[in-house]
């Protein structure tokens, strides 16, 4: 095959902004598809932004961590507006007034009201939806009924039956549960549907939606559980070994994600096509698309099952030349971004230039005291993403107040060679730690730059939206547009023109 440059390489430069859905602001508990997600496509074409970076957009697991997902494919319930479905006659007020609580319930109601109009084209709509995302929307859809039927246990708790997918007793339970399977399955339409309507308004706005996907699924997902032969599980289905990253900048015991390994050898005879299909859902949801992890395609770390950490795992090579080659084939004009933090051997950084993907550049990980340091500004490249921190991150300003008085050494005298303070950190009243880092992203040679909605806000460490490693405490921080100020909003945009980007 011919292998096109990514356009972000070849493309003016461009500026994002990184917040997830539920970080935006909402009367409920999480921010939503509804009128605040138009309003920030609003803020970011008046700022000139043209790039809006979110996380994993899929179902959740209790802990709301966006990289543990019931489903590769499905959306998150939680997202879908109730205002809009107010607006299409399908809720009333009296129904978002607070009586029913779970939005599951008015999810549901709003199914039976659907169903009323079977006579209409939007009906019609739906039922092609089914058909178009039958080869994951049908498994998925009895996956979750099934796990409301046994109290929410993961699949591996079920009984043996449901368990191991015997044919007889999947079909009583189609039938058993046909009512929430369909209510199931309008749910999803209804993302697609508010996600796309979201979507369309942004491209309008000239601005990109930029994905992100994890490298793994989670075991207690609808993927493993109809497609066990395609992930390294034993004859009881249990997990032999699971996924994580060896002791790194973030956890000196590395960390131990649980997830499990891809069965490659299974993919490949299937010419990978679980995998083309996961991307085709996101080829159609995004315009760009990170690839978390994305060395796990190269070599990945595995960890002996029975393991507390992720200390004694092993690196496992990983068929990701033959992957992206069919991925590419598939689905020519997807931009594709790869996660390629932490360490990188030659092999990945090879494949990643094989199929012109888009490195990531972290400020916060430049300041090591190593003139050759890849993060640092004067060495990052053109084909790469830079931001000054990520979701993993603290913000900029936490960040910098964490710094022990040799890491602030290295900042400062980086700062002072290139002219960015004065001579007398503390004494310069001018420096700004967060303006200089945010105008270095900008400013650098990075084709896209990404500034997260928090350093845009000027906030602290108690704004950080994921502490890696850690299971509580996480993924819930929103913002409220009383925060944002004019001279924050006159400020970015003067920066996106000073760096040229569009």
């Amino acid at each position: 095959m011919t292998l096109q440059a990514n356009p972000l390489s070849n493309n003016p430069r461009h500026a994002g902004v990184l917040l997830h859905i539920s970080s935006l602001p909402s009367a409920y508990y999480t921010g939503d598809l509804g009128a605040e997600a138009y309003r920030f496509v609003d803020f970011l074409h008046e700022i000139g932004a043209t790039v809006w970076q979110t996380l994993p957009i899929n179902m959740t697991h209790a802990d709301n961590s966006p990289y543990q997902c019931l489903s590769a494919h499905a959306g998150n319930p939680d997202f879908i507006s109730l205002e809009a479905l107010q607006a299409q006659g399908l809720l009333t007020r009296q129904d978002l007034s607070g009586l029913i609580t779970e939005k599951s319930e008015l999810l549901a109601k709003a199914y039976s009201a659907f169903a009323e109009r079977s006579d209409t084209q939007e009906f019609t709509d739906f039922m092609n939806f089914c058909d178009k995302q039958v080869d994951w929307l049908h498994d998925f859809a009895l996956f979750l009924a099934l796990r409301t039927k046994f109290n929410q246990a993961g699949w591996q708790a079920w009984p043996e039956a449901y368990k191991k997918r015997y044919i007889p007793t999947l079909r009583e339970a189609r039938e058993e549960l046909a009512q929430e399977i369909a209510v199931i399955k309008f749910t999803q339409f209804v993302f697609f549907r508010q996600w796309m309507a979201l979507k369309q308004y942004a491209n309008q706005r000239n601005i990109k939606l930029f994905g992100d996907i994890p490298i793994f699924v989670a075991y207690d997902s609808a993927d493993v559980w109809s497609h066990p032969y395609l992930f390294k599980l034993d004859a009881e289905q249990n997990m032999t070994v699971v996924a994580g990253v060896p002791p790194d900048y973030f956890s000196a015991t590395g960390q131990r994600w649980g997830n499990p390994h891809y069965n490659w050898q299974a993919m490949a005879k299937k010419k990978f096509s679980w995998w083309v299909g996961r991307m085709t859902t996101q080829a159609e949801l995004f315009d760009i698309v990170r690839i978390d992890h994305f060395r796990g395609l190269e070599a990945a770390w595995e960890i002996p099952a029975n393991e507390e950490t992720a200390i004694n795992g092993q690196w496992v090579a990983a068929p990701g030349d033959a992957l992206l080659g069919a991925i590419k084939t598939a689905l020519p004009n997807l931009d594709l971004v790869a996660e390629d933090l932490g360490i990188i051997t030659a092999e990945v950084d090879a494949l990643r230039k094989k199929y012109h993907l888009p490195g990531m550049k972290i400020l916060h990980f430049a300041f090591s005291g190593e003139s050759d340091n890849p993060y640092l500004p004067h060495n990052i490249e053109p084909d790469s993403v830079v931001y000054t921190g990520t979701h993993d991150n603290d913000t900029t300003i936490g960040w910098y107040d964490s710094l022990d008085e040799r890491q602030l050494e290295h900042v400062h005298a980086y700062l002072r060679e290139n002219g960015k303070q004065g001579q007398n950190q503390g004494q310069c009243q001018d420096f700004n730690i967060l303006d200089t880092l945010i105008e270095m992203a900008m400013m650098s040679a990075a084709n896209l730059a990404i500034i997260p909605m928090q350093d845009i806000l000027a906030l602290d460490a108690t704004h950080r939206m994921n502490t890696p490693g850690t299971a509580s405490g996480n993924w819930h921080w929103r913002f409220n547009w009383q925060q944002l100020t004019q001279q924050q909003k006159t400020s970015f945009k003067n920066l996106v023109a000073r760096s040229d980007r569009h």
